[in-house]
Parts: C-alpha cells; sequence; structure tokens
C-alpha cells in the first residue's frame, strides 16, 4: 500500500519554533516528527510514500533523503503555490492506483494502521476518516458518526456554539482512488473544509475510524510540550537515541555529566551534552546535542534543541530553547521561548 504525507504548511500555530524549521522537522524527544510516522510506517510495511512540499522544502529532503534509512521510497511533489490538503493529493493522482492513507507530516501516533485499512476494506468505505476522542476541540475539525460510524455531520474547527462531539478528525484518512473524482483539478482545495462535508451531503460511503491509540497534533506550543510529556511517562514508544541508564533517565552518547550534577526523571539527555558543576536537571526535560549548561544552573521542565549555551547560574522553568541559542548568566525564565538568538 502506499501512503501520502502532507509536509507542505508553514505551521504558523508553532512560530517563533518554526521560522527556522519546517514543522514536520520539529524534533519530539530529539528525533523529527516526520522521522517518527516514518516509523509508524515502516512497521507496517509501507514501501512507497509521497510527500509534498513547499515550505523550507529543502530541509525536509535533507532529513528524509530517498527513505532508504526506513525502507521506504520517496517521491516528493514540490507544490510552487499550495493547494490545499485534497488539492496537493490531486497532483498525484496517477500515482494512486489502488487503496491508499494520507497522514499528516506532524502528527505523532502509534496508530495501528492495519486494523484502520481492514475497518476500511470492511465498510466498502470510499474515505475513512480516523477519528480521537480529545478534550480540546475548536481548534480540530469535529465529526459525529451513527451507530455503524457512517459520518453523519463534519464541522472543520467549529465555534463553542456548534460543538455536538468529542470525536476529532486526526488528518489521517484512507481512500479509494476514486476519490479523485471529487478533487477539482488545479485548484486550492482542502479536506476537512471543502471534500468533506461534499461527501458527507451526497451521501457517500464515509466512515469515521476511532483509533484508540495515541495520537497528538504537534500543532501548537501546548500540544508540543504535551507530546513530550507522554513521549517521557510512556504513553508512547517512540525512537530515543539515548540509553535509559535509570527508569526514566536517558543519556546518550558523550555526555559529560559531572557528580554534582542531580538529575530528576523522566528526562533526556542527548549527545556531546556537557553538564557543569552542582547543576540541576529537572523533571519533563529534554536537552538535545551538543549542548553546554553552565555550573549552578537550574532547567525544569523545558526543551531545549541543538546546539544550546545555557551558561552559569540560569533558571529556566517550562521554556522552550531553539537551535543554537544562547542564553547569559544569571538569568531567570518562566514560559519563555527563544529561537536562535543570544539573550
Amino acid at each position: 500500500m502506499k501512503a501520502f504525507i502532507m509536509a507542505a504548511g508553514f505551521g504558523t500555530r508553532l512560530r517563533p519554533l518554526t521560522y527556522s524549521i519546517p514543522k514536520p522537522l520539529v524534533p519530539i524527544m530529539n528525533y523529527p516528527v516526520i522521522g517518527h510516522l516514518m516509523n509508524n510506517l515502516k512497521s507496517y510495511g509501507i514501501k512507497e510514500v509521497v510527500i509534498n512540499l513547499h515550505y523550507q522544502p529543502e530541509f525536509i529532503k535533507s532529513f528524509l533523503l530517498d527513505g532508504t534509512s526506513w525502507g521506504i521510497r520517496i517521491n516528493y511533489s514540490y507544490e510552487p503555490k499550495l493547494l490545499g490538503t485534497a488539492g496537493g493529493v490531486k497532483i498525484k493522482q496517477y500515482f494512486f492506483d489502488k487503496t491508499f492513507i494520507v497522514l499528516s507530516g506532524d502528527g505523532l501516533s502509534d496508530i495501528n494502521l492495519s486494523k484502520l485499512i481492514k475497518f476500511h476494506k470492511r465498510k466498502k468505505a470510499l474515505c475513512t476518516v480516523t477519528l480521537k476522542p480529545v478534550d480540546m476541540k475548536l481548534e480540530y475539525g469535529v465529526v459525529s458518526i451513527s451507530s455503524d460510524n457512517r459520518i453523519t455531520n463534519f464541522y472543520e474547527k467549529p465555534s463553542i456554539g456548534e460543538i455536538f462531539t468529542n470525536l476529532v478528525n486526526t488528518g489521517i484518512y484512507v481512500f479509494e482512488p476514486e476519490i479523485f473524482k471529487h478533487i477539482p483539478k488545479g485548484k486550492s482545495y482542502d479536506f476537512g473544509k471543502q471534500l468533506l462535508p461534499k461527501l458527507v451531503s451526497k451521501s457517500l460511503p464515509v466512515y469515521g475510524y476511532v483509533m484508540e491509540e495515541y495520537w497528538c497534533d504537534v500543532g501548537n506550543l501546548s500540544e508540543y510540550k504535551k507530546a513530550h510529556y507522554d513521549c517521557l511517562d510512556g504513553k508512547l514508544k517512540v525512537y530515543i537515541n539515548a540509553k535509559q541508564v535509570k527508569k526514566g533517565i536517558w543519556i546518550g552518547e558523550n555526555t559529560n555529566i559531572v557528580s554534582s550534577v542531580k538529575l530528576t526523571p523522566p528526562c533526556l539527555i542527548g549527545n556531546n551534552v556537557k553538564i557543569g558543576r552542582n547543576a540541576i536537571i529537572g523533571s519533563y526535560t529534554v536537552i538535545g546535542d551538543n549542548c553546554i549548561i553552565g555550573n549552578n544552573s537550574k532547567i525544569y521542565d523545558s526543551i531545549l534543541w541543538n546546539n544550546v549555551i545555557v551558561r552559569s547560574n540560569v533558571k529556566l522553568r517550562s521554556c522552550i530553547i531553539g537551535n543554537d541559542a544562547v542564553v547569559s548568566e544569571n538569568i531567570t525564565m518562566f514560559e519563555g521561548t527563544i529561537l536562535n538568538i543570544e539573550i
């Protein structure tokens, strides 16, 4: 089976993090989110993937290359002008002559694709939308289904008064090739706003598959942090390029931590990291590769990307620090986001 990964967007809800890299490359546990997605596709035997690109495409291609690392052949589809989620897939219509999957390049999930596809086939669906019950629904398309899981109503990012269900659209779909008859050629067209409501209004066989596995839309800063909490708590098992030295503490290779440093689980420290005397690395902290943490610094509930320098006597709590940033001595920050600067 073939898959299409949507990776062309600007990632505006994750700014300022996505000023420097596209959203599919935002790291989760020090590894790009699209890499976790590729790992899951590989585990279910997906051999061919189309990935659409627009914003900073060279960064995505430099990480994924031709897909050899996953045993998946990647076909890139560059969009000079964004054509929407459905319009982007339409470009590659010739590539999908059998049942195929579409996934968001920024979704973090361990969904069982075999169960999803079996459901789709059993229902003889034209389209199956993967749904997940969530508490916060305003940022997602919400869906209502009948007793046999047929979709009966669909609202894309509704207002409070329009919310009628806790089932949201995860951006994971299964389609039959006939779907292309319903997508106009050469124009911007969206799954959630246009295609799905049209299919439902025509009473076509569109079903909702309620997934039981983990899913998180890494779409804003709060969800980005939540994804790390969930991984550190073991709610989702992902690739971690580090060794678990004791329960809840992962440390990468060539990392230097002196004996006076206090580590509180769960936390992850990457490769080639240096942590100075009497520093404290608190719970729910993730430190990327090649970082330097100064003497007496205290970092709690924070995410540091690669090549970050935190000088001495710094206190960080609930911060996200982007690649190559430098935090000067004697600074205290709470709920801060810093990207590629020195403060």
